[in-house]
């Protein structure tokens, strides 16, 4: 299993008004390989939010399918026709293999 995390630094106060846009995309579901999302906001920071995007996956390689699909497409479009300037100041994806779990 992996994790495909999108570090993403935001202006101060968007991390959690953008959240919810990050598991609207059900069409996830369809894809092979594919187990969960979860977005965590850190709003520690004075300057900025942190959100953490991360995705579950079985491998890297059903993770590509979807990054290659007409779904990751439409679902990374901005709404509003480019309105506004972006919150994003700054994002880093990082994929790693799950090597250690504790559950309960």
């Amino acid at each position: 299993m992996i994790t495909v995390t999108n570090r993403i630094q935001v202006k101060k106060g968007f991390g959690m008004k953008m959240a919810p846009a990050f598991i609207k995309n059900e069409g996830l579901f369809e894809f092979d390989g594919f187990e969960k999302v979860e977005v965590n906001v850190s709003t520690q920071h004075e300057d900025y939010d942190e959100m953490q995007v991360m995705m579950y996956w079985n491998s890297k390689e059903q993770f590509d399918v979807w990054r290659n699909s007409d779904d990751f497409k439409n679902s990374h479009k901005r709404d509003g026709g480019g309105e506004g300037e972006s919150p994003v100041i700054k994002s880093e994806l990082i994929v790693a293999e799950v090597a250690a779990v504790l559950s309960k």
